[in-house]
């Protein structure tokens, strides 16, 4: 989300360097941004570094929209050209819906004179009026807004010591709740907080400001520069002597907010908020996983061959009710098909038409496997590294092998999406282990947005190899019931020589070497698919 005082840079003429590598992306959302906006004449550049030091950013000048490749990973992560890719990359399409709203309601600019600090309230009030503006015209695009906000915009973006910046936040975060683009349970800790800075009357005037930019017309300057104006007056700051933004002040109202918010977080996590500090603290020095790339052996090949065979083989039990075409009863005369056939047969060939539809039970089709593969890459984990990598890819190597949909991701102090559904994986991950295991429930969760594991009426698996020493045992194992309680069979690979958790409503199987355990791994999983 870029910062609101540069989300339109009137005066930039210069474009972001054009990334080959990107070219894809940048043809498909300029042909799909139309849709977006309702205007044929604008461009979108998508490349890393894009968006002028913002995620993204809109140049009304150019008519030109930019987003940085980063929020999307890799060109293959998804096919923009496909309508289904906007799943995959959900904060990065949201950044693109954001900057279309700008290209669609932004349609005024800052009069000449306007003090810096009324010209940024009046870029905050803009952000969520714009948001408001697209979402009542084109519903559907409020979920990738919502992701989007709820990813790159929180209470820790920008220092809140003092009423200012409080107010900021209130305009970026709490505004979006009335423009029903995120929810009050999304923000609730930093409205608790606000509202210790602010007291309840300010923020009940702010809040009628933000209200009254919603209802201002996508032209009218004046009247958002005069709410800007009204702002300040809440806020006890008269622009015509605060030549610039204030910065933060660590007088009476340092901490306060801070405070505020690690005591409602701590208290939503179960802890008391020395621990909950200490849990975030550790968290700020924690990094995404690493890992080095090697050329997978003979050995894993040959194991990746015999699983994906057995995979093959693995059918669901159940037949399943079809009807077929049928050139004689008995059965449903399907009429148009009768006329054809007598045409054909008036004409002196041999009819081709199928005037009957019989019912008929088909054999039970090969299903189509989606596969997510969770490698937990914490400390505890450093001894089966190896492995650990090399289980990994043998899975997700076999299952590609089936045309089957997968994606593998690493969690430990952080989740970080390895292989995407479009991506093959042809190397194996040498798995770098650090930090704790907290993540394994977004982990999961990430596994479900990409894969759809809990939808029904595909087939599904969730293959975790972990020892199962989670930091929350108890939330895991309800994660884990309700996929298969949904039909998505859980696979789990333990190390066998290491201590650690074995789950219920799991097929477990303890591995030393994945190579040698294949045979029980595919029985594992061919057991697990059968009866999902």
């Amino acid at each position: 989300m870029p910062h609101p005082s540069a989300h339109q840079r009137p005066g930039h003429t210069t474009a972001a360097g054009g990334d080959p590598d990107w070219q894809d992306w940048s043809d498909a959302w300029t042909r799909h941004i139309p849709v977006l906006t309702g205007r044929t004449d604008l461009t979108v550049t998508v490349a890393p570094g894009a968006g002028g030091g913002a995620p993204a950013c809109f140049y009304p000048d150019q008519r030109r929209i930019e987003v940085d490749a980063t929020h999307i990973g890799a060109p293959d992560t998804a096919n923009p050209k496909r309508a289904g890719h906007k799943r995959l990359v959900p904060t990065a399409y949201g950044l693109l819906v954001h900057e279309a709203a700008h290209a669609a309601h932004s349609q005024w600019r800052t009069p000449p004179g306007t003090p810096p600090v009324v010209a940024a309230v009046a870029e905050v009030l803009e952000e969520s009026r714009i948001e408001y503006r697209q979402r009542t015209r084109r519903r559907g695009d409020r979920r990738w807004l919502r992701h989007t906000v709820t990813t790159l915009i929180s209470g820790g973006d920008a220092p809140v010591d003092d009423p200012w910046h409080a107010g900021h936040l209130a305009g970026l975060l709490l505004a979006r709740v009335d423009a029903r683009i995120i929810t009050a349970k999304d923000i609730r800790g930093v409205r608790a907080a606000v509202t210790a800075i602010l007291g309840r009357k300010r923020l009940l005037q702010l809040r009628d400001v933000w209200r009254q930019a919603h209802a201002t017309d996508d032209s009218d300057a004046d009247s958002m520069v005069d709410l800007a104006w009204r702002w300040c007056r809440i806020l006890g700051i008269d622009p015509r002597l605060q030549p610039q933004t204030p910065v933060p002040d660590p007088g009476v109202f340092a901490g306060r907010l801070a405070q505020a918010l690690t005591d409602y977080l701590a208290h939503a996590a179960g802890l008391t908020p020395a621990e909950y500090r200490a849990q975030q603290l550790n968290a700020r020095f924690s990094a995404p996983a690493t890992w080095s790339r090697r050329e997978p052996t003979d050995a894993e090949r040959a194991a990746a061959r015999h699983l994906a065979a057995r995979l093959r083989r693995a059918r669901t039990h159940q037949p399943e009710p079809d009807t077929r075409p049928s050139l004689i009863p008995p059965g449903r005369l399907r009429t148009r098909h009768a006329i054809t056939a007598q045409a054909q047969r008036a004409a002196g060939t041999i009819p081709t038409a199928t005037p009957w539809q019989q019912r008929a039970t088909l054999p039970p089709p090969k299903p189509t496997l989606h596969l997510g593969v969770i490698v937990d890459v914490s400390y505890s984990m450093h001894p089966y590294a190896g492995p650990m990598s090399s289980a990994g890819w043998i899975l997700a190597h076999a299952a590609r092998s089936n045309d089957a949909v997968t994606a593998t991701i690493a969690f430990g102090s952080d989740v970080t999406l390895l292989i995407g559904p479009r991506q093959r994986p042809t190397q194996v991950l040498e798995m770098n282990t650090f930090g704790g295991s907290s993540t394994f429930i977004d982990a999961v969760k990430l596994a479900d947005e990409v894969l759809h594991l809990r939808q029904p009426g595909r087939l599904r698996m969730l293959a975790v190899v972990s020892d199962g020493d989670l930091d929350d045992i108890p939330a895991a194992q309800r994660l884990v019931s309700a996929l298969h309680r949904a039909g998505c069979a859980v696979l789990w690979l333990r190390p066998a020589d290491l201590d650690g958790h074995t789950f219920t409503d799991t097929t477990t199987v303890l591995v030393a070497d994945p190579v040698q355990a294949i045979d029980h791994i595919a029985d594992a999983a061919v057991t697990a698919l059968e009866q999902a």
